[in-house]
């Protein structure tokens, strides 16, 4: 993937879950005065009258430059994504990003599957264990699809856990979906299967088995639930597992969630 392009709704709660982040946050930046390397902070939700014209000075060597760093890189890094974002957004659009009420708010959660779920739950459950299993950057996996899914869920800066357990009590199973998936942003979070071994017979069996119980204890298809079918289970379609997660995150949120400061919205 050379690009990823963000769906509207999505990027807008990109730029607006770091712009309120960024308010809570001490600004500030490495300078040079008297010789002595300090921070200049330009602004500090706890000193109203800090401002980037009257910036406060800190010696970076000092215990409270120390205990600053940590805070300024955090605010560095959170402003190099929102400009980043904004930029995307201009783009792609002619008009200002708008207001996105936060947190957003589901029109239903049957599992409560929200951020608490996500760390609540556990990962590499699954019993299997391959002969040669796919080692990545960020972990051993059964097949090399699940690493390149794993892998572009990283680069769309998606938390994921792979092989959590859930049970259907619709089939009286416990399951072990690919990957539980975290659209951090917007306090959501969705289990993710990969299907793509339909030319084996047990494989499909189980798969409809398992899409089954999903469906009957209310996991819903691109809300509790994401599938990803690869048709050619050895080319795997990176534009088309970016966008089958995409569009669910961008579904999850409401479109009164926006809020447009003019009648000239993005088209």
């Amino acid at each position: 993937m050379k690009r990823i392009v963000y769906p509207m709704k999505v990027l807008a709660v990109k730029i607006e879950y770091r712009r309120q982040l960024l308010e809570k946050m001490v600004h500030g930046h490495v300078t040079t005065r008297g010789g002595k390397k300090c921070f200049a902070i330009t602004y500090d939700p706890e000193r109203p009258s800090v401002n980037s014209r009257i910036p406060r000075y800190i010696r970076v060597d000092s215990k409270l430059g120390l205990k600053l760093s940590t805070e300024v890189n955090a605010y560095l890094s959170i402003k190099a994504e929102y400009d980043n974002l904004v930029d995307a957004w201009y783009s792609l659009y002619d008009c200002s990003p708008p207001r996105v009420v936060l947190p957003i708010v589901q029109y239903a959660d049957p599992h409560g599957m929200n951020n608490e779920f996500f760390k609540s739950q556990k990962d590499c459950c699954g019993r299997y264990i391959p002969d040669n299993p796919t080692v990545s950057e960020h972990g051993q996996f059964k097949s090399k699809n699940e690493q390149i899914g794993a892998d572009l869920l990283n680069s769309l800066d998606i938390p994921f856990k792979y092989e959590p357990e859930v049970y259907l009590g619709s089939i009286g199973e416990m399951i072990n979906p690919d990957f539980l998936i975290d659209f951090y942003e917007i306090d959501r979070c969705a289990y993710l299967e990969i299907l793509g071994m339909n030319d084996k017979a047990n494989y499909s069996i189980n798969t409809a088995t398992k899409i089954n119980g999903f469906c009957r204890d209310v996991y819903r298809p691109g809300r509790e639930v994401i599938y990803v079918i690869l048709y050619d289970k050895h080319n795997f379609d990176e534009k088309y597992f970016v966008s089958q997660v995409l569009s669910a995150f961008n579904d999850m949120i409401p479109d009164e969630a926006l809020i447009w400061e003019s009648v000239n919205k993005a088209i």
